[in-house]
């Protein structure tokens, strides 16, 4: 799916929604090895952004949105709208990022 065919609004500029799919998601459950947890105490130590996190967290992002579009395609949807992510800690250093939306088939608008 092209990323200009998802989107966090509840519509897409230029197209009208002809038919609701449903609901799809990407799931990820992620935790940092203990190496990374050793390099990233480091970092809280300096202080400021903690890169080895930082890089987790958007792998982890990326990841669960690549699976919500995936099952957006399956579903034949062509774009997806109301995006949005969350994140839970399952249990201490292991953290759940999730992808939603709604999948959608659009149309481009006639002017």
């Amino acid at each position: 799916m092209e990323a200009k065919m998802v989107t966090t609004a509840l519509e897409l500029p230029g197209y009208d929604i002809i038919d609701n799919v449903g609901v799809v998601r990407g799931i990820v459950v992620r935790s940092r090895s203990i190496v990374g947890n050793i390099f990233g105490g480091l970092q809280t130590i300096v202080g400021g952004n903690i890169t080895i996190y930082t890089n987790m967290c958007e792998q982890a992002r990326k990841d669960a949105y690549k699976l919500m579009c995936a099952q957006a395609d399956g579903n034949q949807a062509n774009a997806i709208v109301a995006v949005k992510y969350d994140a839970t800690e399952v249990m201490r250093g292991v953290t759940e990022v999730l992808c939603y939306g709604t999948a959608v088939i659009v149309r481009r608008k006639q002017l």
